[in-house]
């Protein structure tokens, strides 16, 4: 009888969400019905595209609020915080520990939560047209930012002008590029936007999300200074911030949604992990962000504290510059990464708490991924063939470099003694990110000139950015010089696709391109790990490394 009444609950959640849905709702929900998109896939795909999946049994919420104020609530909640790499700004701000920091005061459109689903925020719901290059974002009333100013649809114009304005200095251009420029975002009404596209996107939600956490929203007036104020919507505003020392947050009053249960959440920053986890077990802190299994040993099995993990989409990608003489073959590309044990990397930097990867970007967190493309596995006495026929029997020397970030400089020795098996020989040179990454300097960047290097990649809702940024002709991050015509028409025909099916079709045949080609190797996804004291629960945190406290509890 259960199972009878759970399929007829199905079913009128079903026929509940095809009265909102409109054509690529109904295409979704016919695709669902024929078992093509499981039920984590249509939820993910409901929220891109707006669609109501409310109706209970199958479709229930992830996520419900607690009831009432608990017994613990009022506390400080005390972050052993990394450093931020440099100036806390939202539109400059790339690092985990500046960007975690945004979140705590400001919000976005749409929340990407922690289980990788679109959420309404500041925006309660978004619909495309029929070509995905218009989307309508219908905006939350009666929200104030932390100064008084009433927000509306002029402070999204403006927050979205400035980000995608190449004057700026905008670090989300590595996400709007091509995809929505200044003047794209236009008032309809004072609770309506539209944004007008560069070209049809089906994953456009994503970019205006907190998975583009660049992009919280500030008032129109706004003009710069952003560390004297952190001037945002949310649950907490500024009480302090000392760059290079502290940050406190404090309950803001005036809220629109549900008040902070916490009264405060006060940073201190440290310069690295162990300082993080030696505050954590001194009992000078709650918490403390991402850290790594190597790092964290000494708290993994301790049962004081708790350990949290989500998959992701974040990993490491090893570039192999296409246009030096070493790597201009891709034969000699595949060899590389066929010396390499991706089930062994998993074990030993991660204790399984990663997944293996395929040396392309579509992590299993994406519904677009296609699955059965055959993974790589290590093979040496192919890849000893291949470097043979490439003309280097006896292998070669080069450097890799990279930068010293949680585990990378580890999975750099694994590399180099990997590659000894097929004669290639590397000498390592790892170096602080500041200088891997330029210190800012332009055109002058160790990550992008390097023949062989290895780079941080952060999760991503969707795979476009890691498709683009990295990989295309233009592609600002193209660090292994990858120009592929037919992967360029390939990579925008995904981005145009407007559902999950045709997503997953063109993510097939990406999959096998880079394969053939090896412009780069993705070796795992790894887990996004937090540790609390025992007694702290309630805290959220997202595969970006972001930190939400709103619900936070410390127990007496």
């Amino acid at each position: 009888m259960k199972n009878s009444a759970d399929r007829h609950s199905a079913r009128l959640a079903l026929e509940a969400a095809r009265n909102t849905a409109g054509e690529l709702g109904q295409h979704a929900l016919d695709e669902f019905a024929a078992g093509r998109l499981t039920r984590r896939e249509l939820l993910r795909y409901a929220g891109v595209i707006g669609l109501s999946l409310a109706g209970g049994g199958l479709f229930a919420s992830p996520r419900a609020h607690a009831q009432g104020t608990p017994r613990g609530a009022n506390a400080t909640i005390r972050v052993a915080h990394l450093m931020p790499g440099g100036a806390v700004d939202p539109l400059t701000v790339t690092d985990a520990g500046g960007l975690a920091l945004l979140n705590q005061t400001g919000e976005f459109l749409i929340n990407d939560d922690e289980h990788s689903q679109l959420q309404p925020a500041l925006a309660l719901s978004w619909q495309p047209n029929a070509k995905g290059d218009v989307w309508t974002f219908k905006l939350r009333q009666n929200v104030k930012f932390h100064d008084g100013q009433t927000f509306g649809a002029k402070d999204v114009v403006a927050t979205f002008d400035r980000l995608a304005d190449p004057a700026t200095g905008s670090a989300a251009l590595s996400v709007l590029k091509g995809v929505l420029s200044k003047g794209g975002a236009k008032v309809v009404d004072e609770h309506t936007i539209t944004f007008h596209l560069d070209a049809p996107n089906g994953n456009f939600p994503y970019y205006v999300s907190s998975d583009n956490y660049n992009a919280v929203m500030l008032p129109a007036n706004y003009a710069g200074n952003y560390e004297k104020t952190f001037i945002g919507t949310g649950a907490f505003k500024l009480e302090s911030y000392q760059p290079k020392v502290s940050a406190s947050f404090v309950r803001n009053p005036d809220y629109w949604g549900e008040k902070a249960l916490p009264q405060r959440v006060q940073f201190s920053f440290y310069a690295d992990e162990q300082a993080q986890i030696l505050a954590l077990q001194g009992r000078q802190a709650d918490v403390m962000g991402t850290f790594t299994v190597q790092g964290g040993s000494g708290i993994l099995n301790n049962p004081g504290f708790k350990v949290i993990g989500v998959r992701s989409s974040a990993h490491r990608q090893m570039h192999m510059r296409n246009d030096n003489p070493l790597f201009k073959d891709k034969r000699v590309r595949q060899a590389l990464a066929l010396s390499l044990d991706r089930e062994v990397m998993v074990r030993g930097l991660f204790k399984g708490r990663a997944m293996v990867a395929n040396d392309n970007p579509f992590a299993s967190v994406f519904p677009s991924s296609d699955m059965s493309v055959p993974q790589r596995k290590l093979d040496v006495a192919k890849a000893k063939q291949l470097l043979a026929q490439a003309g280097v029997p006896n292998g070669f020397d080069v450097t890799l470099t990279t930068e010293k970030y949680m585990e990378i400089p580890d999975l750099a020795v694994v590399i180099q003694n990997a590659a000894k098996a097929i004669g290639v020989r590397i000498n390592l040179k790892v170096e602080s990110q500041s200088l891997y990454y330029g210190a800012g300097t332009p055109g002058k960047s160790d990550w992008l000139d390097s023949p062989l290097g290895i780079t941080d990649y952060g999760h991503r809702g969707v795979p476009n950015v890691f498709l683009n940024a990295p990989l295309t002709s233009g592609g600002t991050w193209n660090a292994a010089h990858f120009r592929n015509p037919q992967y360029d028409r390939l990579v925008a025909d995904f981005v145009g696709a407007l559902d999950v099916a045709s997503q997953k079709k063109i993510a097939g045949q990406i999959e096998t391109l880079l394969l053939d080609e090896t412009p780069i190797i993705i070796p795992y996804f790894y887990d996004q790990l937090i540790a609390t004291r025992r007694e702290l629960s309630g805290v959220r945190f997202t595969a970006l490394a972001q930190l939400y406290f709103d619900r936070a509890v410390l127990a007496a």
